[in-house]
């Protein structure tokens, strides 16, 4: 039998949605970016974490890199949630114990370029050291 959600919870679905569309366009742009200066290909929705369910954005696992592109709405999401800043804060934390360089961008960073060169920065940085 058919159940419809109830309002309030299909405000949220679409909320989260709408949030994922957003953000997957700016992953999405940035990917195109990093393509075009023909930096190493990332690995996306990477799993850094033994035992957890976190993953990053874009991963760098030979120079331990990790970038996130941080969703924000209009309407809210489960980043702008305590709950849910208090999950992230908690991912990252995770990921430097484990070694990682955690980069988080905005959306406007991406666009303005920012965020693609910090990337070219880390990887630059990292290099020497993944050749040990």
């Amino acid at each position: 039998m058919f159940h419809m959600a109830r309002p309030s919870s299909m405000t949220a679905l679409l909320a989260h949605a709408e949030a994922r569309a957003h953000r997957s366009r700016w992953e999405d742009l940035l990917a195109s970016q990093i393509k075009a200066l023909q930096l190493p290909a990332p690995e996306r929705e990477y799993a850094f974490a033994p035992d957890r369910r976190f993953r990053a954005d874009f991963a760098w696992p030979a120079s331990r890199l990790l970038v996130e592109i941080e969703g924000l709405t209009r309407e809210g999401g489960r980043h702008q949630r305590f709950a849910g800043f208090e999950a992230d804060a908690e991912k990252y934390r995770i990921a430097h114990d484990l070694g990682w360089l955690v980069l988080r961008f905005t959306p406007l960073q991406v666009k303005l370029g920012h965020a693609i060169r910090s990337i070219e920065i880390a990887l630059a940085r990292a290099a020497p050291q993944a050749s040990r």
